[in-house]
């Protein structure tokens, strides 16, 4: 089996198991997830997992599509999008692909902008995750939120 297909199989797994409220209960789940779908990526993507009142995944939404170091986010479209899902909860991601996971400012300011605006509409953002390659960094576990 090549790598490959190792990964479409791992991706399928993990679809179905977002089926489930408990599939994603952790921050690590939730990284693993990420981490699968956006690690080969050769531009930048914004991506959202919408979550239900008991943060069961409702679902995965790639929301913008970038150049190799940059995506243009606009809140108004991420706040129209969570409520076409009735989501209760949020959690961002993007990809750099340039290998590094660390946050940018710009990033950070982003983050909580858009926690601001969902705020109005009583949605939560519970996390944002940056991922580069195998690696990926959470904004919640930084305290970033």
């Amino acid at each position: 089996m090549t790598q490959n297909q190792v990964i479409r199989r791992a991706l399928k797994i993990l679809e179905a198991r977002t089926r489930n409220p408990v599939a994603l209960c952790s921050p690590d789940a939730v990284r693993d997830y990420l981490r699968l779908l956006l690690h080969d990526r050769q531009h930048e993507v914004f991506v959202c997992v919408y979550l239900d009142a008991q943060h069961g995944v409702i679902a995965y939404e790639e929301l913008f599509r970038g150049t190799l170091s940059q995506t243009s986010v606009y809140p108004r479209e991420v706040v129209k999008a969570t409520l076409a899902h009735n989501a209760a909860a949020v959690v961002f991601a993007h990809n750099h692909p340039s290998g590094v996971s660390e946050p940018s400012r710009s990033d950070e300011l982003l983050t909580q902008a858009l926690k601001q605006v969902l705020a109005l509409v009583d949605v939560k953002v519970l996390d944002h995750f940056v991922v580069a390659g195998a690696g990926a960094v959470s904004f919640a576990e930084r305290g970033l939120l």
